[in-house]
């Protein structure tokens, strides 16, 4: 994540119940169990399954192995990037 310039060096997993308070207005998931096993929330009013190949299931050699972790990254950056720019574009401007 760093060669793209994303620092999740103080990134963790969170527990469910941290997201059970504040509203949830989208959920969407990217693995292919998550779409059956996550929640629905209270209000929430999206809810999107993207599914992305697991690179940790990947085969090969090391570079072969980093390429598929390099290209699951890519899609998911250009698929939550197309997604954002669709959701800012729908706001009414003032």
């Amino acid at each position: 994540m760093g060669e793209a310039g994303i620092d999740i060096s103080s990134h963790r997993s969170k527990h469910l119940k941290g997201f059970l308070d504040p509203p949830v207005h989208t959920v969407i998931t990217v693995c292919g169990n998550a779409d059956r096993a996550c929640p629905i929330f209270p209000g929430q009013a999206n809810r999107h399954h993207w599914l992305f190949d697991d690179p940790a299931k990947a085969t090969g050699n090391e570079e072969e192995i980093l390429a598929c972790f390099r290209r699951v990254r890519d899609e998911i950056r250009r698929v939550f990037e197309a997604y954002a720019a669709g959701l800012r574009d729908a706001k009414p401007t003032r």
